[in-house]
Formats: C-alpha cells, sequence, structure tokens
C-alpha cells in the first residue's frame, strides 16, 4: 500500500517519533506521511480482514491501528471556539464535551493548509492532524490568536492517536483499559453534516455511509499496553478501508493546489451558511458559479501486474500523450483487490479507460527504470457537472444539500 506525500504545510526538518509498537514481532515499516509506525504485523491482508468485521462487533477489545504518526496539537482558552470558527470552514460554537468536528483551514486563494480533526473534551479543542503539519499549525494559530484568550500547544510528543472501526468504550465502557480516559473523535464521513452539500455523483449509494472510523487519543506511554488483549492491525489495513469509502486524507489526497470541492470535504469538512473566514471567496465563488477543476475518483487496477502502482504515478487516457492526473493513495484490499484514489482534470470523460504509468523510484536521468503500466477502470467520486449551484438552484437541479 501506498500514500503519495503531501507538501502543504508540510516541515521539511520534519522527524517522525518511532512508535514503541514497531518492536512488536512482524512489525514492518510504513514510509510517507505514517513513517513511524507499522504498515503491518506480518499478514496484511487479515489484519484488513478483522479491521473490516470489527465495525460491527459490540463486545471485547476492539481492532486497533497505530496511528501516532499523527500530530495532536490542543487549543484550550475561553474563546477558543469562536475564535477557531472564525479562522475555519466548519461551525465549532455549538460543541459540548465528547462532540466532533472537521474543518479546513485555507489560504487566501481557498486552497487547502489543514483539515484538523476536532474534538471537545470542556476545556479544550483538541485537533489531529498530519505529523509533519502539527508544528506548523501550532505556530500559525499562534500567530493567528492577537489578544484573544487562547492557548495553543503541540501535544505530539506527550499523547498519541490510535484507530479503531468502532467506539472503543461502546456502551459498556472501554473494552480496554487504554481508552479509559481516551479522548475520542468519531469520523463524520458516514453522512452529510449540517450545512454541508454533496459533490459527490453518487450521494445515495456512497460507500462512506457504511465507514466507521474512530481516532482516540491516549497518552503515549500507554501505546504499549495495546499487546496485551487488543489485535493490532497495520496502517495498510486501515487505509485500503479509507480508500474504499472514497476518504479523503491530508497527507495524500492534498496538494498545494487543492480546493475542497476537488475531494468532496463539502461533505463533512465545509458549512455553505456560516459566516466569513479565509478563503471563503474562492469556495463560494466555485459553489455557485463555477466548477472544481480536478476531482476525486476511485480507481479498480488491473491485477495482473501483481504489483501496485507507487502513489504520484500519472494517469493518462487511453491512447492520449498527456497526462490528465496522478494517483494519491493506493492499496490492496482483503476483497475488491487492487484499488486506489486519484485526482484528476475535470474535463476527462468518465467513461473513458484510464493507464497508470508508474516509472519507478529507481528512474534517473542517465538510466531509467522500464515503466510499468497499470490498465484502470474510474468511478465517479466527484461529478464533472459539481458546482453552478445558483444556475442550477434555478433550474431545479439542486445538489443535495442538509
Amino acid at each position: 500500500m501506498s500514500t503519495a506525500e503531501n507538501t502543504v504545510a508540510d516541515a521539511p526538518e520534519y522527524a517522525p517519533i518511532l512508535s514503541p509498537l514497531m518492536q512488536v514481532h512482524g512489525a514492518f515499516a510504513a514510509d510517507g506521511p505514517d513513517a513511524g509506525v507499522a504498515a503491518h504485523y506480518g499478514d496484511p491482508l487479515a489484519e484488513q480482514r478483522a479491521l473490516a468485521r470489527d465495525r460491527g462487533a459490540t463486545t471485547g477489545d476492539p481492532v486497533v491501528v497505530d496511528r501516532s504518526s499523527l500530530g495532536i496539537v490542543r487549543v484550550s482558552g475561553p474563546d477558543r471556539a469562536s475564535w477557531l470558527t472564525s479562522l475555519a470552514s466548519q461551525v465549532l460554537t455549538d460543541m459540548n464535551p465528547g462532540d466532533s468536528r472537521e474543518f479546513l483551514l485555507l489560504s487566501p486563494q481557498g486552497r487547502i493548509e489543514y483539515a484538523p480533526a476536532a474534538v471537545e473534551d470542556g476545556q479544550a479543542l483538541w485537533l489531529i492532524v498530519e505529523g509533519a503539519q502539527a508544528e506548523p499549525l501550532t505556530g500559525y494559530l499562534n500567530r493567528m490568536k492577537f489578544m484573544l484568550r487562547v492557548d495553543i500547544e503541540n501535544m505530539s510528543g506527550d499523547y498519541a492517536v490510535v484507530e479503531t472501526a468502532r467506539n472503543p468504550r461502546g456502551k459498556q465502557g472501554a473494552a480496554h483499559p487504554a481508552f479509559a480516559d481516551a479522548l475520542i473523535w468519531r469520523d463524520p464521513w458516514t453522512a452529510l453534516v449540517e450545512g454541508g452539500y454533496h459533490y459527490s455523483a453518487t450521494p445515495d449509494a456512497h460507500p462512506g455511509t457504511d465507514y466507521e472510523r474512530y481516532l482516540s487519543i491516549i497518552p503515549h506511554d500507554k501505546l504499549t499496553t495495546l499487546t496485551e488483549g487488543a489485535q493490532l492491525a497495520g496502517v495498510w489495513a486501515a487505509e485500503a478501508l479509507r480508500i474504499e469509502a472514497w476518504r479523503p486524507r491530508a497527507g495524500t489526497e492534498i496538494d498545494n493546489k487543492t480546493i475542497p470541492q476537488e475531494l468532496d470535504y463539502t461533505r463533512t469538512a465545509v458549512h455553505f451558511e456560516k459566516g466569513c473566514y479565509k478563503g471563503q471567496e474562492t469556495v463560494a465563488r466555485v459553489h455557485n458559479l463555477g466548477h472544481p477543476p480536478r476531482r476525486l475518483v476511485f480507481l479498480d487496477l488491473d491485477g495482473s501486474e501483481h504489483t501496485l502502482p507507487a502513489a504520484g504515478s500519472e494517469l493518462f487516457v487511453e491512447g492520449k500523450p498527456r497526462a490528465v492526473g496522478r494517483i494519491t493513495s493506493v492499496a490492496l484490499h482483503h476483497e475488491a483487490g487492487p484499488i486506489a484514489l486519484a485526482v484528476i482534470k475535470r474535463a476527462v470523460d468518465p467513461a473513458a479507460p484510464l493507464r497508470v504509468v508508474d516509472t519507478g523510484e529507481a528512474a534517473t536521468a542517465e538510466s531509467s527504470a522500464p515503466a510499468t503500466e497499470y490498465a484502470a477502470a474510474q468511478t465517479l467520486i466527484v461529478s464533472p457537472e459539481a458546482g453552478e449551484i445558483a444556475r442550477k438552484s434555478v433550474a431545479g437541479q439542486d445538489f443535495l444539500k442538509r
């Protein structure tokens, strides 16, 4: 399984913290944005099946994915919710202890800079971001607080994130002691949130409806206790289920040109009826009058090569010489086989067969390695016709809104 590295707000000097769970027998190191944790523990497909099955479980210890490569930023102080709402694409002022949100921080041009997961504990908002973005986000927020009553701190060294496919506490309380006092973020991807819009071509048949994902913040020194009782799964397992659900990720799908509509982030991270925030003009203009220039697409890949293309590999329409996009995330799914997410130009024919060209990491100007090609069939995620809401509302063709 492979993911493309996100260039937005990454710190060049960032050095990931090696997880203590890398000492578990069979642990195989992940790379890219997941460097520092295990890709798998010896049997990636079995781990993936176990994680998928755990969605419906109600008893026993959950299957756990070490996500300690992610960063954690804590925002405390009485002005935190109103202040962050003024900066963000989402409303955070109505959050109660235990509530979860997702929001975006944009550039003045409307490009995504950060995509934090936010959970409130009654005293602070805890933000989960890519590991390389925790320190830059902390610095950015400190520069933006002015005289407001807020404190911002990078907590990545003291706390860690772990992922499960069900609430690790459930109705009967924590199944594993590591989760007894955990702060738990529930992924909102299962449904359209208040104020959001579907940019998906098939909102009524969206695979995200079945995508249960929980990120728990626990003390870093409790990571090793997960080896006592809980079943571990590597990040490859979690990433395959994410790709299957069409779920974008900051560290893979976002680059320095990405706007929210291109990835269907409007489903969960944008509130179209909130007040002004940086970058809102671009979001509103595309939403009401235009179309996103690129679109996220799901790919079924030809498995006859018995390998996977690298993230970042270029995509071509069959018979055409110019690249139309790139693979952003790729995985071997335990049922569907080789699958991927890609970002391609809006104008690409949704019915066109695509070709992935992986030139290989060993290619150089003097001696290039032979390229490997993969046939790819696309499934629409973001519709080429998405956008122009103002015109479509007049014509009675509005996209689904909550």
